[in-house]
């Protein structure tokens, strides 16, 4: 009579140990790759910050308009990493990376306009975002020379996509780390040793984001011939990646504009808080993206799961990739709160910037258990192709917090009410994606998604 529950225990806890294995070995090779990009802001931030606190105004607008640029098509790697993992759950490896070409095409397209479009938008872009007279000429600067930059991060995105669907996170990893020393490096170079200022940060990012998507294309080309798998565009495959793509775009422009709405309210406070503002924000981005290494983890797995139709295996996957996450966060929200004597000081001497500074940062730690759930839950459903909800649940959420920031500068609240209007932001994307989970009505099973 004992022996069955004894065995159950038994069964449950290996059930456990094995999805902390899959976990882990996705999720902390995710985690360097994940942060490449908000580590490039943060060492920007840095670099620039000692240039003055007109140029990191200026910087702060810049760097909110191309994480824009970029973010809004982030769909090219979590879109792919869920329909490659599909396919590699049903045993099709050579169809999940002629999907994975589609996507690198799709996002050479893309890169070429957004380009186009940026160049010569960019004063006026500085302008409607908030910067002052003096941040207006650096934020045009930076945002003109990194917008070259920007086709080689989409192809960076759909590579480690493919790669990520694929289950390996090990050689985004690698490129993420390479990249990271290279900016740090040029960024140090080109701007005091070369006496460029702001532009050479620009200039040494966009050096270091082209290296890493030539490196990427290297990866994937060869797999694709390992595969026999064509090289060249298919005019079918990209529609339907574009379309499949669509809800995530949805959903991430939603976020962007959350986003953008804040370092608009925050530009409008003053120099002063928009520098604090991005400082904040590039903490938090860092965050974010460390919790999302979970959720990468999660994109994965639930794919994989889902095409060989164990449906069973990928709630069970959910339920531990959520506690992950709140552990994560509020291992994440305490670092924050004791580094902050040591973190401060590395962006900027200015006593203002400081003093507006610290309350927020605050207000962004004791958010990151929140965020650690959302995050997770975020990427449980990418995975499994549930865009359309997504895209709903983030104009929910959009339609929230938009009224509540443009009120802070309007009732005399500051940076710090601010931070809270985006605390406000995480808990309705926790309702909504919580309620989704909790229904089932994502797990649809089979190498595509009906």
């Amino acid at each position: 009579m004992t022996q069955a529950p004894t065995s159950s225990r038994s069964t449950a806890r290996s059930s456990v140990r094995r999805h902390d294995r899959e976990i882990l070995a996705l999720a902390v090779p995710a985690f360097g790759a994940l942060v490449a990009e908000p580590l490039f802001l943060m060492v920007d931030s840095a670099v620039v910050g000692h240039l003055g606190t007109a140029q990191l105004a200026g910087f702060g607008v810049a760097a909110a308009l191309l994480s824009t640029a970029v973010n809004v098509f982030v769909f090219l790697a979590y879109a792919t990493t869920g329909a490659v993992a599909r396919r590699v759950g049903a045993g099709d490896l050579a169809g999940a990376i002629r999907q994975g070409m589609d996507g690198i095409w799709l996002a050479l397209l893309l890169g070429a306009v957004v380009v186009a479009l940026a160049f010569p938008a960019a004063p006026a872009l500085a302008d409607l975002f908030g910067a002052s007279d003096t941040a207006a000429p650096y934020a045009t600067t930076y945002l003109r020379i990194s917008a070259l930059g920007i086709p080689a991060m989409l192809v960076v995105l759909a590579a480690t996509g493919v790669l990520r669907g694929l289950q390996n996170t090990r050689t985004p990893l690698y490129v993420a780390v390479g990249g990271f020393a290279a900016n740090a490096a040029l960024n140090a170079t080109l701007v005091y040793a070369a006496g460029l200022g702001i532009a050479g940060s620009a200039w040494g990012t966009v050096i270091a984001q082209n290296a890493m998507a030539a490196v990427y294309l290297v990866v994937v080309v060869r797999g694709a011939r390992r595969h026999g798998t064509s090289l060249r565009p298919d005019a079918a495959g990209i529609r339907a990646c574009a379309h499949a793509g669509t809800p995530l775009l949805i959903r991430t422009l939603s976020l962007r504009a959350v986003m953008l709405i804040a370092t608009a309210v925050a530009a409008r406070l003053g120099d002063a808080d928009i520098a604090a503002h991005q400082i904040v924000l590039s903490l938090w981005t860092l965050l974010a993206f460390a919790l999302d290494a979970i959720a990468i983890a999660g994109q994965a797995i639930i794919g994989r799961y889902l095409g060989a139709s164990d449906a069973e295996g990928a709630r069970a996957a959910c339920r531990r990739m959520v506690q992950w996450g709140v552990i994560c966060g509020v291992v994440l929200g305490v670092l924050v709160i004791a580094s902050r004597p040591l973190f401060i000081p590395l962006f900027t001497t200015d006593p203002v910037v400081r003093d507006t500074l610290l309350p927020a940062l605050l207000v962004a730690a004791v958010t990151q258990p929140i965020s650690g759930v959302v995050m997770v839950l975020d990427g449980v459903l990418m995975g499994a192709g549930d865009g359309p909800y997504l895209a709903w649940a983030m104009l929910i959420t959009l339609a929230v917090f938009a009224p509540a920031a443009l009120l802070v500068p309007a009732l005399g609240g500051g940076l710090t009410a601010l931070w809270w209007t985006m605390t406000l932001m995480m808990a309705v994307r926790m309702a909504t994606l919580w309620l989704r989970a909790r229904s089932g009505r994502w797990i649809v099973t089979g190498a595509v998604r009906a």
